[in-house]
C-alpha cells in the first residue's frame, strides 16, 4: 500500500486545523458532484480543504471555498477553482444532521479521499467549537503525551 492507504482508501487532504478548533460530534461520508477535470486535479493530489465548510439549503448539502485547482491539460474545459459543490448523502442522514444541527455547531469537512472504487469521497462531521481554555487543555495533554513518551523510549 502507498502512503496514505487506508483498507483501500486512499487520503488526499486532511483538515487538521478543524481537530484542534472544534469538538468532533459526529462523522459522515458523503460523496461529490465533480467534473471530468476536478477529478483529475484530485488524484493528482492538488487539493485543500483547510479553508473550506459545509452548508445546508434546500435539504441539500454543499461544500464552499474547497480549494482544487485547475487541471493542467484542461485547457477549455477547466472548472473555477473554488467553486459550490454539491454533496451526496441520503435523505436520512440530511434529516438527521439538520436536526442535530444548533446554535454554535457547524458542519466541516475533515478529509477527502478515493475509496475503494476510486471516487471521490469527504467525510465531513459534525462540530462544536472549542474556546480558548479548550484549546490550551489539548496543547498541555498532546505536551505531556510527548513528554512521556519521549522518556518511555529512552
Amino acid at each position: 500500500m502507498s502512503k496514505g492507504a487506508i483498507r483501500g482508501i486512499l487520503v488526499i487532504a486532511t483538515n487538521k486545523k478543524a481537530l484542534f478548533n472544534y469538538f468532533i460530534l459526529e462523522k459522515f461520508s458523503a460523496g461529490i458532484v465533480l467534473t471530468g477535470t476536478e477529478i483529475k486535479s484530485i488524484r493528482e493530489k492538488k487539493v485543500s480543504i483547510n479553508e473550506s465548510f459545509c452548508f445546508l439549503n434546500n435539504n441539500e448539502i454543499f461544500i464552499k471555498q474547497m480549494h482544487i485547482p485547475q487541471y493542467n491539460f484542461g485547457n477549455i474545459y477547466n472548472h473555477y477553482e473554488t467553486r459550490i459543490r454539491k454533496l451526496l448523502l441520503n435523505k436520512q442522514e440530511i434529516k438527521k444532521i439538520k436536526n442535530k444541527l444548533e446554535k454554535g455547531m457547524t458542519i466541516l469537512p475533515l478529509r477527502l479521499f478515493l475509496n475503494e472504487k476510486n471516487l471521490a469521497k469527504v467525510e465531513i462531521a459534525l462540530a462544536k467549537g472549542k474556546k480558548l481554555y479548550d484549546k490550551r487543555n489539548a496543547i498541555k495533554e498532546r505536551d505531556l503525551k510527548r513528554k512521556y513518551e519521549y522518556s518511555f523510549n529512552k
